[in-house]
């Protein structure tokens, strides 16, 4: 909705008032009879500052009210510091829907955020359940709960902050915590790095998440640093590290079926362009220099039914370079097509590629909302280095279906399915995926 009437405005933000012990000595506005039934609202909101009137005294509650002018009321409920944590929530809550008002208005959110609480905290709590069926070789089951915090920590006014990943997993299927997996300890922590401005550039530098080719190439973590720069329609992206078993924990390899036990000096560069709305195109390459001799050509992990002689497979030595492009294209509000393609320098399993029709798209702040997909995946051995989907994994490849609702606000529910082959093996395979997230 592009506009909202002022009593509903006055509605929304009356919870800022409501927590006031202030009241208006005289009627403020002509136009607000005092048996009006808004106001008192009207009255606390003007004497707090929140809400103003017209130059000639009064307040026309009829008119419409335009989302420049309900920033303006969100702004000064924003600054507003004597307010209970509801009412707070729903200041926040506003102020993300007005967000691009009030940047015009010069009022930063992270800004506020920052002043109100230096160490900001959100996670997840979610439940993961899948089943691998493989011709050649062993079935898979996965049944564990992981409980996430993710601390936000604003250091000074410099504009960096420091960030952290902590997870927790738990074996529902044996009722056993994860200490087999991080040798005896409760949580693993898998990312801790700073993130800040240097000119127009950002820099992340730490144990940072990596993300390129829209996840079909690398989805995971490196020791390292990261800096983008340039424009909402054109960016480049640089990144330069250490992926090994060090970038992740044990429950992080655990959590993630690609967060392979790979050890290699990292860089990569991506450029991002989008000319439209509708468009976006990406573009990029990266390589792994010094992969460890146990992994390259005769080594790695073994993904769905492949033996870790199988991973790397035709590597003529411990370095491999990977380019790819793709992009994707909105029709309209509920469809969008998405495509990439990736090929390294490797002999063998070169090649990966998507392609993937979506449907509208579920929104955790949007109860109801849902969204579907179908598509195809070919991921190459060596290239899907540690690729995003939950569908299908690397060495693998065949057609894939999936879709996520939202019954509540913060709660996502996804069911995904794969029915394929694994590449080496050239065998069969399928996988059922399901997944329940709670947000806060």
């Amino acid at each position: 909705m592009s506009k909202k009437t002022l009593v509903s405005a006055i509605t929304a933000a009356l919870v800022v008032g409501a927590a006031s012990t202030t009241f208006a000595a005289a009627n403020p506005f002509s136009d607000v009879p005092a048996d009006s039934w808004a106001y008192d609202a009207v009255s606390t909101l003007a004497a707090d500052g929140v809400i103003d009137g017209y130059p000639d005294g009064t307040y026309k509650g009829q008119n419409t009210m335009t989302r420049y002018e309900m920033a303006q009321i969100v702004a000064r409920a924003m600054a507003k510091t004597d307010i209970d944590k509801a009412d707070k929530a729903l200041v926040d809550k506003l102020a993300a829907e007005f967000a691009e008002e009030l940047d015009n208005l010069g009022v930063r959110v992270a800004d506020l955020e920052k002043k109100s609480d230096n160490v900001k905290w959100t996670g997840e709590l979610r439940y993961r359940y899948y089943n691998e069926d493989h011709d050649a070789g062993a079935d898979t089951d996965y049944n564990k709960v992981m409980f996430r915090l993710t601390p936000q920590a604003y250091i000074g006014n410099s504009g960096w902050v420091a960030k952290a990943r902590i997870n927790y997993l738990m074996d529902v299927s044996s009722d056993s915590n994860n200490e087999k997996y991080t040798d005896d300890n409760d949580a693993a922590v898998d990312q801790a790095y700073v993130e800040g401005p240097i000119g127009a550039a950002t820099v992340q530098a730490g144990r940072l998440p990596v993300f390129t080719a829209q996840g079909m190439l690398f989805d995971d973590r490196i020791s390292g640093a990261q800096i983008a720069f340039g424009s909402d329609t054109f960016k480049t992206t640089l990144a330069a590290g250490r992926y090994s078993e060090d970038s992740h924990s044990a429950v992080t390899a655990a959590i993630y079926d690609n967060a392979k036990d790979v050890t290699a000096e990292y860089y990569g560069i991506q450029f991002d362009w989008q000319p439209t709305e509708k468009m976006a195109v990406n573009a990029g390459y990266t390589q792994l220099n010094g992969i460890d001799e146990n992994y390259s050509a005769l080594g790695g992990l073994a993904t769905g039914s492949l033996s870790k002689s199988d991973q790397f497979v035709g590597l003529d030595d411990n370095n491999l370079g990977i380019w790819y492009l793709g992009g994707s294209y909105a029709f309209n509000d509920s469809v969008k097509l998405v495509g990439e393609y990736a090929q390294s320098d490797a002999d063998a399993y070169e090649k990966a590629g998507i392609v993937e029709v979506q449907y509208k798209g579920s929104d955790v702040a949007d109860p109801g909302s849902w969204g579907a997909y179908v598509g195809y995946r070919h991921l190459g051995n060596n290239v899907a280095i540690a690729s995003t989907y939950d569908d299908a994994s690397a060495g693998q490849k065949g057609y894939v279906v999936g879709a996520s609702y939202v019954p509540a606000e913060n709660i996502l529910a996804t069911i995904e399915y794969f029915d394929g082959k694994d590449l080496v093996a050239d065998a069969d395979a399928d996988k059922f995926f399901g997944q329940v997230e709670f947000f806060f």
